[in-house]
């Protein structure tokens, strides 16, 4: 089959601040990437997605960008960004970059030249005499009243990260520019920060309110975003977005989308001139990790899909609680299999092939203003931020100053690695299958189906099959093969069995990969 490296591969999020510091300062950066490139690489992933590293003034850890065309000294320099694009692609790597185009930091010199009513970047945010009722996602009104300018600038996030004007063809030249800086320099493609949220209303028109919020809930989610996210005329630019990467060969357009799968599948674009990935966090955001759930949710997803379009699937970020505090380090194993076994491009979080758990961040050592803000409300994201384990050295290897934000206490990838029984071994082994059989990662995949607690799909193509039979529960369970095959992976025991046809007895958590006659 015919497949581009985006669908054939696997893609892996570093957060640059904690992968490997090389300088002792106790925040990862370029340098410390390069270094573990060959280590990215011997487990087997095929590309490498950096969250922000440009120019910031980290109110939002780099999300908050001042300039898109830089590299924030906290990281490196460019000479050493190049220096990791070129590593990357002599080891056969791709490198994808964020990029966070709703919004800027206040202190860009577009925002600071827009806060002159006359000029030619007047209208390059979102300005108003008067605000509606759009909330920022941080907590409180999403209007902050300028004095310099005498009005109000919108904001879907802190005060800091004022949104850009995408209805003003200026903004999207200048950023369109900035997307061709980092292609020339041999990019392989961008993951678009809420890709959903980059136009308005054009009306200003407030939110309906949402019947189903109670007081104590966030206040953001008093309104419906109707008219703050999501509108339809957003579909033009991501068009747009693509036709720039199409510019040049082989590039990808990943976005951010936390949507309804009815809504996000039409980020795809019209007759597939979309993004080739809209994130799809469904696995993610699961409310129960049950057979059934997984089994209508894979069902329905795939349903979904416009014609011609590539699924995808993801299991874990930067923003959202680790998948072993989710489901538990055992069920975590099943969810790596179902992971990497699944139809479409999977995305692996840093660390989550180690297990690690969220970590819990003393008060003092705080710094995600998403709890700095809204406090008690469980929205932080430094417990899944904490720096990667290679060692049982010092600070596990990261660093030789103090980290930037406290160390879990997973088992690090070096005793890992010599460990077949191991979370990392057991990545390793699923993604050299993926590799070896075309099946796995570009073969038809069946209606998923659910038999008590044990879910079952498979993958097949050019006359290989693969059966995957998955305990989503922490009881022993019992489903039937109508037909032999061989145990080729297993996140109980190493090493390949064969099996017959007949009843099939599985542990508490316990997934099997099966290779069986079509």
């Amino acid at each position: 089959m015919d497949a581009a490296w985006w669908q054939r591969g696997v893609v892996y999020q570093v957060y640059p601040r904690s992968l490997q510091d090389s300088d002792g300062d106790g925040t990862g950066d370029l340098n410390g990437i390069t270094r573990r490139l060959d280590d990215l690489r011997a487990l087997g992933v095929d590309a490498v997605w950096l969250s922000p590293i440009y120019p910031s003034p980290m109110t939002d850890f780099g999300y908050d960008v001042s300039d898109y065309c830089g590299i924030d000294p906290l990281f490196g320099t460019m000479a050493e960004f190049d220096a990791l694009l070129a590593r990357a692609h002599a080891l056969g790597l791709k490198l994808i970059l964020d990029f966070v185009p709703n919004h800027t930091s206040d202190q860009h010199p577009w925002f600071q030249a827009s806060r002159e009513r006359s000029g030619d970047k007047a209208d390059w945010y979102l300005w108003r005499d008067e605000p509606n009722n759009w909330m920022a996602n941080f907590g409180g009104s999403g209007w902050t009243w300028d004095e310099r300018r005498g009005q109000f600038y919108y904001h879907s996030f802190l005060p800091t990260q004022p949104d850009l004007n995408w209805r003003n063809p200026a903004v999207k030249r200048a950023m369109y520019d900035a997307l061709r800086f980092w292609l020339n320099k041999g990019v392989d493609g961008f993951r678009v920060d809420v890709i959903w949220m980059m136009l308005k209303d054009a009306e200003f028109r407030d939110n309906p309110p949402n019947q189903a919020w109670h007081p104590g809930d966030r206040p953001f989610e008093q309104f419906l975003p109707v008219y703050s996210a999501d509108r339809p005329e957003v579909h033009e630019v991501v068009a747009e977005m693509r036709a720039v990467l199409d510019e040049y060969p082989e590039r990808v357009l990943i976005g951010e989308i936390y949507l309804p799968i009815d809504k996000l599948v039409t980020y795809y674009g019209r007759d597939g001139d979309g993004a080739q990935l809209p994130f799809n966090f469904h696995l993610l955001l699961l409310p129960h990790w049950t057979a059934g759930a997984i089994a209508s949710l894979i069902n329905d997803y795939q349903a979904a899909l416009p014609a011609g379009a590539w699924p995808n699937w993801v299991l874990g970020n930067h923003d959202r609680s680790r998948v072993a505090t989710r489901v538990g380090p055992a069920q975590a194993r099943v969810a790596a299999m179902l992971l990497l076994t699944l139809r479409g491009t999977p995305t692996i979080y840093m660390g989550d092939e180690l297990g690690m758990l969220d970590t819990a961040i003393p008060t003092a050592d705080i710094r995600d203003p998403a709890e700095l803000r809204e406090p008690g409300q469980g929205l932080g994201r430094d417990p899944e931020r904490t720096p990667f384990p290679w060692d049982s050295g010092a600070n596990h290897g990261f660093t030789t100053g103090t980290p930037w934000l406290p160390m879990g206490d997973t088992v690090p990838r070096s005793i890992q690695t010599d460990d077949p029984a191991s979370m990392f071994s057991l990545h390793r082994r699923l993604l050299d299958l993926r590799r070896a059989h075309p099946a796995l990662a570009l073969g038809e995949l069946s209606a998923a189906s659910a038999e008590g607690g044990v879910l079952r799909y498979r993958r097949t193509l050019n006359g290989t099959a693969f059966e995957i039979v998955l305990n989503t529960g922490g009881a022993v369970a019992e489903t039937v093969m109508d037909r032999g095959g061989t145990v080729v992976a297993d996140t109980h025991e190493v090493g390949e069995r064969p099996v017959e046809p007949g009843p099939l007895h599985l542990k508490p958590d316990q997934g099997l990969l099966i290779r069986t006659t079509t």
